[in-house]
C-alpha cells in the first residue's frame, strides 16, 4: 500500500523550501495545502494524511491570506476529531494568533514580561497608556513579521495619533498598549523548540530601525560573515541584523520548555530580552511558526531541519 503523505499546510512561497528539500531527501511523500484558499466537510471521517504540519503565518494578512488565518482554528478542530496527528495544533495556534493569550499565559506561570494593557478600540489607548512607563508601542493581537507595532516616545505622541486616527488595531481589533524594553547589550534572544524541549537558541543584534526579526531574514553573523539565505528569496530585506549562536542559563532553557508544553506548541520560538534600564529578563513573544535561522550550520552549528523531520516521523508513527 502506497505511504500516506505529510500535508505541510502553508501559505509563504519560500520559508518552508530547506523543509521540502529535506522530506525529498528521505523520499518521505508530502503535498502542500495551501490556508489562504481551502474547504473541508465536517461530515467527512476519513483522512489522507499521516500527519499536517501546520505551517499557517499570523502575518498571511500582509499577502492577501487573511482568510486562512481564522479559517485554520475551525481546520485543526476537524483535523484532530479525526486523529489525525497535527503538529501545531489548534491550541498551539490560538496563542500564536493572540499577543493578549501570550501575556496571560505568561502571567499564569509567573514569568516576566513588559507591561501591558489589551485594548480593543483605539479611544481607549490614553487611558491604557497610564502607570506605564514610556516608550510605549502599540502592537496588533495578530502580528507576524514585525507588522502593526508602533513606538510612541511621550504621551503626547500617543494621543495625537488617536486623535488623528492614525492607530490601526490589527485584523481582529484587538491590540497591546505595552511598554517599548530598550535592549541590553543592543541584542534579544530567540529560543527556539522542537517537541516542548530545548533546540538552540540565537542572539540578534538589533538596530533599532525594526521590529521585523525573522531569523530567515538576517543575512551577517555578529563576526560580519555573510549568511546563505537559503529559507527567503533573493531579495529578502537587508535589515541590517546580525546574528550568533548562543546558549542560555538552564533556568531560562527551563521556562521556555514549559511555556511550549503549556502552550501545546510543538515547534516554535520564543523571544526575551533584558532591560538595559534595570537588568530584568522579559520574555516578550511567543511563535509557532517558526522560522530557523538562515544558514544555520555556520551560526548553531548543526541544521535543525534534519531534527525536525526526525521529529515528524516520530509524530506520525505514533
Amino acid at each position: 500500500m502506497p505511504r500516506k503523505p505529510f500535508a505541510i499546510y502553508h501559505e509563504h512561497p519560500d520559508w518552508f523550501r530547506p523543509l521540502f528539500k529535506e522530506l525529498e531527501r528521505r523520499d518521505i511523500p508530502y503535498v502542500r495545502l495551501d490556508p489562504r484558499a481551502h474547504l473541508f466537510d465536517p461530515s467527512v471521517n476519513d483522512h489522507d494524511y499521516a500527519l499536517l504540519f501546520n505551517r499557517m503565518s499570523p502575518s498571511a494578512y500582509l499577502r492577501e491570506g487573511e482568510q486562512g488565518i481564522f479559517f485554520t482554528l475551525s481546520f485543526l478542530g476537524h483535523l484532530e476529531r479525526l486523529g489525525i496527528p497535527v503538529v501545531n495544533g489548534r491550541v498551539g495556534f490560538t496563542y500564536e494568533t493572540s499577543k493578549a493569550l501570550q501575556l496571560t499565559l505568561l502571567e499564569s506561570l509567573g514569568l516576566a514580561y513588559p507591561r501591558a494593557r489589551v485594548i480593543n478600540h483605539t479611544s481607549r489607548a490614553v487611558e491604557a497608556s497610564k502607570g506605564l512607563r514610556f516608550p510605549v508601542v502599540v502592537k496588533a493581537n495578530i502580528g507576524g513579521s514585525g507588522a502593526g507595532i508602533t513606538r510612541y516616545d511621550q504621551p503626547d505622541d500617543l494621543a495625537r495619533a488617536v486623535a488623528e486616527d492614525r492607530i490601526k488595531l490589527g485584523i481582529d481589533h484587538t491590540a497591546l498598549v505595552q511598554e517599548y524594553i530598550p535592549a541590553k547589550g543592543g541584542h534579544i534572544t530567540r529560543v527556539e523548540t522542537l517537541g516542548g524541549k530545548f533546540l538552540y537558541a540565537i542572539k540578534v543584534h538589533i538596530t533599532g530601525d525594526t521590529f521585523n526579526l525573522c531569523p530567515a531574514d538576517i543575512c551577517q553573523r555578529s563576526d560580519g560573515v555573510e549568511l546563505t539565505r537559503s529559507a527567503c528569496p533573493i531579495d529578502a530585506p537587508k535589515t541590517g541584523l546580525k546574528v550568533e549562536g548562543y546558549t542560555p542559563p538552564p533556568l531560562v532553557i527551563a521556562a521556555c520548555e514549559r511555556i511550549m508544553q503549556t502552550a501545546q506548541i510543538d515547534v516554535g520560538g520564543i523571544e526575551y530580552i533584558v532591560d538595559e534600564r534595570d537588568g530584568r529578563l522579559m520574555y516578550y513573544d511567543i511563535n509557532a511558526l517558526s522560522n530557523f535561522v538562515a544558514d544555520a550550520v555556520n551560526v548553531i552549528g548543526f541544521d535543525p531541519f534534519g531534527k525536525l523531520v526526525d521529529y515528524l516521523e516520530k509524530r506520525a508513527v505514533r
